[in-house]
């Protein structure tokens, strides 16, 4: 997906891959990018790793809906996201 190269573009900011980015939904859910593993599994808690630098997700009823190539889609109630730099 090159929703985030796209948006950085219009913005004038320069790609950082090695950053976890991510898009959360209201309602629940939302699509990381850049992820390199799972340091953390929970239904209240997920910590995605990247290259430099970690995001935290807590909610409730977290899943984890798709994990492939560096994307991951996350189901449930998020209720905050943190940077764990």
């Amino acid at each position: 997906m090159r929703l985030f190269s796209e948006i950085e573009r219009v913005f004038g900011r320069e790609e950082d891959a090695s950053r976890v980015q991510y898009t959360v939904l209201d309602g629940g859910g939302g699509y990381f990018q850049n992820v390199k593993k799972i340091a953390e599994f929970s239904e209240s808690a997920i910590v995605f790793s990247g290259r430099r630098g970690a995001v935290r997700i807590e909610g409730e009823g977290l899943t984890l809906g798709k994990y492939y190539l560096g994307d991951a889609v996350v189901h449930g109630k998020i209720l905050r996201v943190s940077r764990c730099d």
